[in-house]
C-alpha cells in the first residue's frame, strides 16, 4: 500500500498536462485530492472519472479571492495535508510584451505567494503538512528570451527555500519540496528535442520525490547536470545565448 494513501491532496492548476497526471495518479492511489483550475468543464470532466476521490474549485490564480477559494476546496476536501503549486504561465516574451510579463508574474509570483503563504501558516496551525511547487530549471539564470519567466521561478525556488529554513527554525514538521523541470512533452514543449520527458515518468519522478520530502526533485534527474552548468557558466558566456 502506497505511503501516501489516504491523504488529502490539493494541487493549483490541474485541468491538463502534469497538474492533471499528478491527480489521476493520486486518486488511483486512494488519495482525496481537490483540484483547483480556470476552466470548469475541464475541472467537470476529470471529476466525472473520479467522483469518490477528486473535488474542484473553479478559480484563477490571478484573481483577488485566492484565500475564499482555497478555503472552499480544503473543505471540500475534508482537510490539507499536501499543497502542489503547480499553476504556471511563460510565453516567450521576444519584443518583452507587458501583458506576457504581467501574467507570467500574477500566476507565478502573486497567486504562488498568497497561497503558499496560505499554506504554510495553516500548516503551522495543523502541525504538519508539505508543500510542493512547480518551478524550473530556468530559476537558475536569467533568459533573454523571457525574462519574467525566469526571474518568477527564481522567485518561486528562493521562497521555497526560504520556507524550508523556517520551518527548522520554528520547529514545525512542515516537508517543502522544489521540483524544477526541464522540458516536459507539453504543449509548452512543443518545439524542443533537447531532453523532453514523458508526461507519465515526470509525474512518477515527481510523486516520488513528493512522497520522500525531497526538498529538490530536478525532472528528469539529467536536469541537475544542466542546472549546475548553467549556475556556473560565466556570465561573459551565458550572456551571448
Amino acid at each position: 500500500m502506497p505511503s501516501s494513501f489516504h491523504k488529502r491532496i490539493i494541487i493549483i492548476g490541474a485541468t491538463s498536462g502534469i497538474g492533471r497526471a499528478l491527480a489521476e495518479h493520486y486518486a488511483k492511489t486512494g488519495c482525496r485530492v481537490g483540484i483547483s483550475g480556470r476552466r470548469e468543464y475541464l475541472l467537470a470532466a476529470i471529476h466525472e472519472h473520479f467522483p469518490n476521490h477528486i473535488v474542484t474549485e473553479c478559480f484563477d490564480v490571478q484573481g483577488s479571492d485566492n484565500i475564499q477559494h482555497m478555503q472552499s476546496l480544503i473543505e471540500k476536501t475534508g482537510g490539507m495535508d499536501i499543497l502542489i503549486y503547480n499553476a504556471g504561465f511563460g510565453d516567450p516574451s521576444q519584443t518583452l510584451d507587458w501583458h506576457i510579463e504581467k501574467t507570467t508574474y500574477e500566476t507565478n509570483v502573486k497567486g504562488f505567494l498568497e497561497i503558499v503563504h496560505f499554506a504554510f501558516n495553516f500548516f503551522v496551525q495543523q502541525g504538519h503538512g508539505q508543500i510542493a511547487a512547480t518551478s524550473s530549471v530556468a530559476a537558475n539564470r536569467g533568459n533573454g528570451l523571457a525574462p519574467a519567466y525566469s526571474a518568477s521561478k527564481a522567485f518561486m525556488s528562493v521562497y521555497m527555500e526560504g520556507l524550508l529554513m523556517k520551518a527548522a527554525k520554528m520547529k514545525v514538521n512542515i516537508a517543502i519540496t522544489d521540483i524544477q523541470p526541464g522540458f516536459i512533452a507539453s504543449k509548452t514543449a512543443k518545439n524542443k528535442v533537447f531532453w523532453v520527458t514523458p508526461v507519465d515518468k515526470a509525474v512518477q519522478q515527481m510523486a516520488k520525490g513528493i512522497d520522500k520530502k525531497k526538498f529538490r526533485v530536478y525532472i528528469s534527474r539529467r536536469w541537475r547536470i544542466i542546472a549546475w552548468i548553467m549556475k556556473r557558466a560565466p556570465s561573459f558566456v551565458w550572456h551571448k545565448l
